[in-house]
């Protein structure tokens, strides 16, 4: 009954290292809004990861998920600053300007 105990209180150790060991995989990517394009065009991050968009350009953009898991998101229409989003499902995602066709940036989180 004791080696039994024990060899619970390990397992149950070794499961709250894991969990807390997880968020360690996740960070941030920066990503560039430049005039009329993402720089890079295409990315991949984990999950549980953070994309910052940051505008570069002269013209007005923003970020909007068009295709991908999970609800959809979009940023205000920006001249300047950054826009962070937090990935937190697994999948391919299509992130768009809806100003400006054809603007848009391939995501895949694993």
């Amino acid at each position: 009954m004791r080696k039994l105990s024990l060899a619970l209180s390990l397992l149950a150790i070794a499961a709250v290292a894991a969990a807390f060991a997880i968020p360690a995989f996740a960070s941030t990517k920066t990503v560039l809004v430049k005039d009329n394009f993402f720089s890079p065009k295409a990315t991949t991050i984990s999950r549980g990861s953070t994309v910052k968009w940051v505008w570069r350009g002269n013209s007005p953009h923003n970020v909007t998920k068009s295709k991908g898991p999970g609800v959809k998101f979009r940023s205000a229409n920006k001249f300047s600053g950054s826009y962070s989003h937090r990935f937190t499902r697994r999948g391919s995602y299509t992130i768009v300007c809806t100003i400006h066709p054809g603007m848009s940036l391939k995501l895949v989180v694993k």
